[in-house]
C-alpha cells in the first residue's frame, strides 16, 4: 500500500503542475464528463464556471463565491490495480474526513465532509467503476462543507461517472518516451507507460520511482524567464540542447531526489521529470537524464 501511497502523490504532484501550465493557455469549453445542463441539474443552488478540462483528465470549476470543484478521472490499467488505489484514495480521504459508503455510483463509492473546525473545508465523493475512479471534491470559501454541499456533489458523481471511459488517459505507448529510455532509471520488468493527458505521459515502475513528460505550447520569453527565477533548486545550463534548455536538481522542497529537464524548440517547451520516491543511483543527476531529454527534444 504504501507503494501505491507513493505513486498517488507524484501523480497528484504532476496533476498539479499541469494545471498551472494549461490555465494561462486557454480556459476549456466544455467537461467531457458532465454538461453544464447536467450539472446545473445536479447542483441547482450552485453556479459553476469551468475553468479548465486538464486534457480530458478531470475538470476545474470556480464558483461565485470563490469555491473551487476538482472533478478528477483516474484511469488504470486493470480493475485489480484500480480496486488498491481506490482503497488508497479512501484511507486517504478518510484521514480528512468521516466517509459514508455512497449508493448507486459505479461499483461502489465513499463520501464525506471535513469536520467543522478544520482548517480547510472540503466535500469529497471517490467512486469505483471499473478500471476508472471518479473524485469530485468541493473546497468552499468562508462557509461549512455539510450534507447540504454533500448531497449535490454526490448527485453529480452519479451522472458524471457514467462517461468516464471519456477520460484522454491511456496506457501502453507514448509519443515521447520509450521503455528503453527509462533504462537506469525504471525497473522495466515492472514498468507501466500511462498517457496522461495531450502531449504528456508518464512511466512508473513498481517501487513507484516515476518519469514523465509534458509538452506545451510556450514563448520563449517565458521559457527565458522560467530559466533565470530563483526557488528551491539548483539551476544549471544545458546549452547542447538549445540556449533555452537548463536542468532543475537537489531542491530543497518537495522532491529533493528529483530532477527536472526543460528543453524548448518550435514554440513548444518540454518538462522531462525523473522522481525517484527515495535515494536512487540517478537521484538529482541531470547527466544522464539529459540523454533522454535529448531524445525528447528531437521529436519536438
Amino acid at each position: 500500500m504504501r507503494i501505491i501511497d507513493r505513486l498517488f502523490s507524484c501523480l497528484a504532484l504532476f496533476l498539479a503542475m499541469a494545471a498551472v501550465w494549461v490555465l494561462p493557455v486557454r480556459a476549456a469549453e466544455t467537461c467531457p464528463f458532465i454538461s453544464a445542463q447536467e450539472l446545473a441539474r445536479a447542483m441547482p443552488a450552485f453556479k459553476w464556471s469551468l475553468i479548465s478540462n486538464q486534457d480530458g483528465r478531470g475538470c476545474i470549476y470556480q464558483g461565485g463565491r470563490g469555491d473551487t470543484m476538482m472533478l478528477t478521472v483516474f484511469r488504470n490499467p486493470d480493475k485489480d490495480r484500480a480496486r488498491e488505489l481506490y482503497a488508497t484514495f479512501v484511507k486517504t480521504l478518510g484521514e480528512r474526513m468521516p466517509l459514508n459508503a455512497v449508493a448507486e455510483i459505479g461499483d461502489e463509492g465513499q463520501g464525506g465532509t471535513s469536520a467543522s473546525g478544520a482548517e480547510r473545508q472540503e466535500a469529497s465523493v471517490v467512486a469505483l467503476s471499473g478500471d476508472y475512479i471518479l473524485q469530485i471534491s468541493v473546497y468552499p470559501i468562508g462557509r461549512r462543507a455539510d450534507d447540504a454541499l454533500l448531497r449535490p456533489i454526490t448527485e453529480a458523481a452519479r451522472v458524471a461517472i457514467a462517461s468516464v471511459g471519456k477520460s484522454s488517459e491511456r496506457f501502453g505507448n507514448c509519443e515521447w518516451l520509450t521503455a528503453a529510455d527509462a533504462d537506469g532509471f525504471l525497473d522495466n520488468s515492472t514498468l507501466t507507460v500511462q498517457r496522461t493527458g495531450a502531449g504528456s505521459c508518464m512511466m512508473f515502475d513498481r517501487e513507484a520511482n516515476t518519469m514523465t513528460v509534458a509538452v506545451i505550447a510556450m514563448s520563449r520569453d517565458t521559457v527565458i524567464g522560467m530559466m533565470k527565477r530563483t526557488g528551491p533548486c539548483k539551476h544549471v545550463t544545458i546549452p547542447e540542447l538549445g540556449s533555452e534548455a537548463f536542468g532543475e536538481h537537489s531542491c530543497t522542497k518537495g522532491n529533493g531526489n528529483a530532477v527536472n529537464i526543460y528543453v524548448w524548440k518550435n514554440g513548444r517547451q518540454a518538462s522531462i521529470l525523473f522522481a525517484p520516491v527515495k535515494p536512487h543511483p540517478e537521484s538529482g543527476s541531470v547527466e544522464r537524464l539529459r540523454a533522454v531529454a535529448g531524445r525528447v527534444y528531437g521529436k519536438l
